[in-house]
């Protein structure tokens, strides 16, 4: 039965995006593109558009709470490039979590007078222990509030940019702000992270009314409502705050930047927002995860020990997910896990518009948007990684590792665990 309506869809695709990722990454895109921020957020809006209309027309064909692995699997078959993208996937997700927790960590601190390691860690390792708990007890917890909390973070930040819009230094926004045109198009992949979560709507098709019509203006809608509001909180950041303050509270900037306008009350406000968004968005990216293990493992092509469950939920799914969310949160810096975790999905995204395009007859694409869109998505991660490159190669290594990890797997398990299986069920027949 389907329940969801137009504004739910939206919902889920903007409740998706303005989760973690604002918080965790503003502060990364100001050092890297000074008064172009927007133009930076703007860049990376416009690749998640375009890959939104790869979405849409998957979607509408493939309804299924499979999403992205269900269409790469329809355009790619069953073979160690769909299922070591799968795996890729999960991956990303993982690394999602470690963002949110480390952004949560960063604004949790500035409650605190002294700030040492033990408290950071603390922190991040007490935000993805809450919610685990939380789902493997109730994890329609948050889910039922979820509504709620967009309509509350959203509200939040479109207060920061109305009482922000008067104090708005222009002169810092000016082109002598700038940085160089290949670091403000790296700020805005290294800050794509921030727009992957529309692809969520994705999973919800099978739920949603009147799918030909809602699909589509769901997908769009969200995305473009993002994009305003990243550009004006932007905006609102560099225009009245200088630089070397951000930079000194890089980690914390969207706090910062509520204080000229709104005071220690704005800066206590935005913090304390970001910690229920952060943990929010961390409470459903783990539910969400450990269904998308459990989904992969129905197929084959992760461990069955994903597909345990009690109580309508996948409980195994929910301790690897918190397992490894714990160590990657816990070892890699911030600025590392919004590379890594930007390049991951642009990785799949440019993976989904290649669907699109081997697809295009099926779904009724046009061809030309779906190669744009291949195209943008490929150009972004190249950047993306050469220059990370040459000022951060540990990234583009973990990176890499995660890339040669699924393979691997998929390769090993694929060919002596599932086909094993197989064989093992062909012969009993």
């Amino acid at each position: 039965m389907r329940t969801i309506g137009l504004l739910g869809a939206i919902s889920i695709g903007i409740g998706g995006m303005v989760g973690g990722g604002i918080f965790a990454v503003l502060g990364e895109a100001v050092s890297l593109a000074d008064g172009a921020t927007a133009l930076a957020f703007a860049i990376a809006g416009v690749v998640a558009f375009l890959t939104a209309y790869s979405y849409v027309k998957l979607s509408t064909k493939y309804q299924s709470e499979g999403g992205t692995v269900t269409f790469i699997d329809k355009a790619f078959g069953d073979n160690i490039l769909s299922g070591s993208v799968n795996l890729m996937l999960w991956l990303s997700y993982l690394v999602t979590i470690s963002l949110y927790a480390t952004a949560f960590a960063s604004y949790g601190e500035t409650f605190f007078t002294t700030k040492t390691s033990l408290l950071h860690h603390g922190l991040i390792s007490i935000a993805i222990i809450l919610p685990a708990i939380i789902n493997l007890v109730s994890a329609s917890f948050v889910g039922k509030s979820e509504t709620i909390i967009v309509v509350i973070k959203v509200s939040l930040l479109v207060l920061v940019i109305i009482a922000g819009a008067s104090y708005v230094d222009t002169q810092r926004l000016a082109i002598e702000h700038w940085k160089s045109p290949l670091s403000i198009i790296t700020a805005g992949m290294i800050i794509f992270v921030a727009y992957e979560g529309f692809e969520l709507i994705a999973n919800s098709a099978e739920d949603i009314k009147d799918p030909d019509k809602n699909l589509p203006r769901a997908f769009y809608a969200s995305v473009i409502i993002v994009i305003i509001l990243y550009v004006l909180i932007s905006i609102i950041t560099v225009g009245n705050v200088p630089t070397a303050t951000l930079m000194k509270a890089k980690d914390y900037a969207l706090a910062v930047a509520a204080k000229p306008s709104l005071g220690h009350i704005g800066f206590v406000l935005v913090s304390s927002a970001a910690l229920l968004s952060t943990f929010s968005a961390i409470n459903a990216t783990i539910y969400g995860n450990a269904r998308l293990g459990y989904i992969i493992a129905k197929d084959g092509k992760l461990p069955k020990q994903l597909m345990q469950s009690k109580n309508e939920v996948p409980f195994m799914g929910v301790i690897y997910t918190l397992v490894f969310s714990l160590l990657l949160a816990n070892s890699i810096d911030l600025n590392e896990i919004a590379i890594i975790g930007s390049a991951g999905f642009l990785l799949i995204f440019f993976l989904v518009n290649i669907s699109a395009y081997k697809l295009r007859k099926e779904i009724g694409a046009k061809i030309s948007i779906v190669a744009i869109s291949s195209l943008f998505t490929f150009l972004s991660l190249f950047i993306l990684l050469y220059h990370t490159y040459t000022s951060n190669p540990n990234a583009v290594m973990i990176f890499m590792f995660f890339i040669i990890f699924s393979l691997v797997f998929e390769l090993l398990y694929g060919r002596y665990v599932r086909g094993n299986m197989f064989f093992r069920k062909y012969n009993k027949r």
